[in-house]
C-alpha cells in the first residue's frame, strides 16, 4: 500500500516541481499572458484584467487597477483591514478570488463618497468622532461600519462591538469608532 501511494504522488510532485521552475516570474510579460481574462465591476466602472487564477481581490484592486484605498493587513483574513463590499455584502478581498468576483459590483473606500465629494455619512462621522488614529485599518472598519448598519447590527454598542470584532485597530480607536457608527446610522437610514 505504501509503494503504491509513493508511485502515485511523486509523479505530482515532479511535474508541480517542473512547472513551478518553468513559471514566469509574477508580473512579467510572459506570465500575464498565460493568466486568465476577466472583468471586474469596481465602484461603477468596468475593468477587463488579465491575472492569474489565484490573483485575489485585493491584489487585482492595489496592483492591477490602482485602487490602494484598500490596505493589506495580514493577508489571512485576520485583521480586517482588507474589507470591500461585493453585492453590498462585506467581504475580506484577500481571501477572495478576483475570478470569482467577476460579474459582481465590488466597492471599496474610494466608491463611498458622493459623485460631488461629499463624503459618506459612516466617513464623516469618523472624521467628527476621531475613529482613527494612524488610519491604516479606517478604510476596512469603514467598509465593514456601513454593512453593520446596513445590515441591523447596529442596535446597541454591544451588537456593534460584536460585529466589527472582524476589524483589528492597532490604534485602540474602538470607542470612538463605536461612537462614530452610532452616530453615523441615522443618517444612513434617514
Amino acid at each position: 500500500m505504501r509503494a503504491s501511494a509513493t508511485s502515485l504522488i511523486a509523479p505530482l510532485v515532479a511535474r508541480g516541481a517542473a512547472s513551478a521552475q518553468d513559471a514566469a516570474p509574477p508580473g512579467s510579460e510572459e506570465s500575464t499572458r498565460a493568466g486568465i481574462q476577466a472583468v471586474l465591476s469596481v465602484n461603477g466602472q468596468s475593468h477587463r484584467l488579465t491575472i492569474d487564477p489565484r490573483t485575489t481581490v485585493l491584489d487585482a484592486l492595489r496592483e492591477r487597477i490602482g485602487l490602494t484605498g484598500t490596505k493589506k493587513g495580514c493577508d489571512h483574513g485576520q485583521c480586517g483591514a482588507c474589507t470591500v463590499h461585493v453585492d453590498g455584502k462585506r467581504v475580506l478581498s484577500c481571501l477572495t478570488l478576483a475570478a470569482a468576483a467577476e460579474g459582481h459590483e465590488i466597492t471599496t473606500i474610494e466608491g463611498i463618497a458622493s459623485p460631488s465629494g461629499e463624503l459618506h455619512p459612516m466617513q464623516q462621522a469618523f472624521i467628527d468622532h476621531d475613529g482613527f488614529q494612524c488610519g491604516y485599518c479606517t478604510p476596512g472598519q469603514i467598509m465593514s461600519a456601513i454593512a453593520c448598519v446596513k445590515e441591523g447590527h447596529a442596535g446597541s454598542e454591544a451588537m456593534i462591538r460584536e460585529y466589527m470584532s472582524g476589524n483589528l485597530c492597532r490604534c485602540a480607536a474602538y470607542p470612538n469608532i463605536v461612537a462614530a457608527i452610532l452616530a453615523a446610522k441615522p443618517k444612513m437610514e434617514s
